[in-house]
């Protein structure tokens, strides 16, 4: 595929925000969880606009460019040119949530195996893990609907969201809202970690739980352990082990 790169064409801010999403699509895909062209990373271009970038709808999440990142607006509608199609059913979800919540900068769904497993367990997430408590600090969950087709789900998924930043769609996956990217896929990261424990711990007997009190002291734990940096810290890093895989990400 040859695809003109925009780096000249766009704005140095866009083209910094299209390769991290790049960068982002390319780490799902080397993390194993895609569906192949199934699920959708969003992000908004900062401006009044409310212009988003998201996949070109039937590449592989391994083949995704900066120039190949599709520019839409709030209804899906393409703003730059692209010979592949856009999803309007994949981006009602994001579409609502980008609406909802001025904070999101980045949404990240996916359907992966263990995913969707917990999200179809009554109980949830549970305290578990290290990482859940992370999770359950910031979680929300919403009941499946079907297909997100229809509009009349968007009041629900925003009201059940509220201001989380961890959001089960129950029977369906996972979904992260960040300020940036890097705050995105760092949160899918531990909510990918959490539901993957939570499968394997319950395959191997009782299961020991985490003292509620260190669940509820989680918030002011994370300021201590990471200064609030934990993506500024880990991105960088994750963007040297794509440069060593395949650069071509930021063409």
């Amino acid at each position: 595929m040859h695809i003109p790169s925009l780096k000249e064409v766009v704005s140095a801010e866009e083209w910094q925000l299209r390769c991290d999403l790049a960068a982002c699509y390319r780490l799902i895909a080397a993390y194993g969880w895609s569906d192949l062209v199934f699920t959708h990373v969003s992000a908004r271009i900062p401006g009044p606009e409310h212009h988003f970038l998201i996949n070109p709808y039937g590449m592989m999440f391994d083949e995704i460019t900066a120039s190949s990142l599709v520019k839409i607006d709030q209804d899906c509608n393409k703003l730059s040119d692209s010979s592949y199609p856009v999803n309007p059913a994949g981006f009602t979800i994001h579409s609502c949530i980008h609406q909802g919540r001025e904070d999101a900068g980045c949404v990240l769904h996916t359907h992966t195996r263990a995913g969707v497993a917990v999200s179809a367990q009554k109980c949830g997430v549970l305290a578990i893990s290290q990482q859940s408590t992370f999770v359950l600090g910031s979680l929300a969950y919403h009941d499946y609907e079907g297909v997100a087709l229809r509009d009349d789900e968007k009041p629900r998924l925003q009201a059940d969201l509220g201001k989380a930043n961890y959001l089960m769609l129950r029977n369906h996956g996972l979904l992260t809202v960040g300020k940036t990217i890097p705050d995105a896929f760092l949160a899918m990261y531990t909510f990918e970690n959490t539901c993957r424990i939570q499968i394997d711990a319950q395959a191997g007997g009782e299961l020991t739980f985490v003292n509620p009190q260190i669940v509820a002291g989680i918030a002011s734990v994370m300021k201590v352990a990471t200064a609030g940096m934990g993506a500024a810290l880990a991105w960088p890093a994750l963007l040297r082990k794509l440069d060593r895989m395949d650069p071509s990400y930021r063409s």
